[in-house]
């Protein structure tokens, strides 16, 4: 494939946090070519009213998703349950189609049924949508043409601890993951816990238990091991920090788990291994991640009781959701893995 060959690129429900965030991607990108944008309840509306950043930066109006025109690539940026439900509507317009909600992340139709408490619309299409985790299945991806985007949550927790599982670097014991979530997480829909005297300075617990990015997790982490998310709501807007509470074996050291860490993240483009003796920067910190495609990883170890507590910080519309979407197309499509993704974040933020 021809480095200079665009493609062009629908988003459908792209009045959201998840659509908006994919299409400043992929307007920064060389490859891609948004030819249209849709939104019920924006339709004939500037996509910048919605979106302000994006001023200067595209003419581009929405449109009802039944005017949908044909394009290379369909990006289904819908509540979840939606895109599942007529996803042969949108096969007949992309040939590529890649979905940023949760229909097509799992694969067993059982686990779909108990995770989101209803049967799957298509549950013998499960199979051909690839999970877009490209550090997982960066093999699988390569001329994919259904991708399936991780969930942000779930990104954070299976970055941090895959390495660590795959080589037996943990005891086989409960994994307690906790998650400090930015409000974007929760969608551009209004709620009464996002009303901001309620949401302002708070700190809330808003799923001690059963929380559905579990299911993706274990799905993808080796070993099966018993995992339990705990995630809270946070002040910030973007951003998920998670600390992963596991244990290793006797005799085993720091040494042990950089190891690993080094062996199966040491060529990933967006991996960062954070653990600095010195200064204020020495673990993971989302704040520095806005609008970067990067997971930071770091981890410190009681040498006392063999515990060792794993960090992870993404932005969670990015890595967590529209970035790993973009590095998911890139790969899928032959482009350098890093295309349209090298912004660094800034500091101070």
């Amino acid at each position: 494939m021809s480095m200079h060959d665009q493609k062009t690129v629908a988003i459908v429900g792209g009045s959201g946090y998840a659509g908006g965030e994919f299409l400043r991607l992929a307007l920064n990108h060389p490859h891609l070519n948004v030819t249209q944008v849709t939104s019920e309840r924006n339709a004939g509306t500037p996509v910048s009213m919605v979106h302000p950043n994006l001023r200067g930066r595209t003419n581009l109006k929405f449109r009802k998703a039944a005017e949908l025109d044909e394009a290379d690539i369909i990006v289904l940026a819908l509540p979840h349950g939606s895109a599942a439900k007529k996803i042969a509507e949108y096969e007949a317009k992309g040939r590529i189609i890649v979905d940023l909600s949760a229909d097509f992340r799992l694969k067993d139709p059982e686990v779909y049924r108990a995770t989101y408490g209803e049967d799957h619309p298509t549950p013998d299409r499960l199979g051909e949508w690839v999970y877009g985790n490209p550090e997982l299945h960066r093999e699988d991806l390569r001329g994919a043409t259904r991708i399936a985007c991780a969930g942000c949550f779930a990104t954070s927790v299976i970055l941090a601890l895959y390495p660590l599982l795959k080589l037996g670097v943990l005891l086989p014991k409960d994994i307690i993951a906790t998650g400090l979530v930015g409000s974007s997480a929760a969608g551009a829909s209004a709620s009464d816990s996002s009303h901001h005297p309620e949401r302002a300075g708070s700190l809330r617990v808003y799923k001690p238990v059963g929380h559905r990015h579990t299911a993706e997790a274990q799905q993808e982490l080796p070993g099966h091991f018993p995992l339990h998310l705990t995630a809270i709501s946070t002040p910030r807007v973007r951003g998920i920090l998670t600390t992963a509470q596991a244990w290793i074996p006797d005799g085993y050291s720091d040494r042990d788990v950089w190891s690993a860490y080094r062996e199966v993240y040491g060529a990933e483009p967006f991996i960062r291994i954070v653990k600095v003796a010195k200064g204020i920067h020495r673990y993971p910190d989302p704040m520095l991640l806005d609008g970067t495609n990067y997971c930071d990883i770091g981890f410190e170890m009681d040498q006392d009781t063999g515990r060792v507590v794993l960090m992870s910080a993404i932005d969670n519309l990015v890595k967590g959701t529209a970035g790993h979407a973009i590095q998911s197309l890139n790969i899928a499509l032959e482009w350098p893995e890093t295309t349209g993704l090298e912004f660094a974040g800034l500091h101070p933020a």
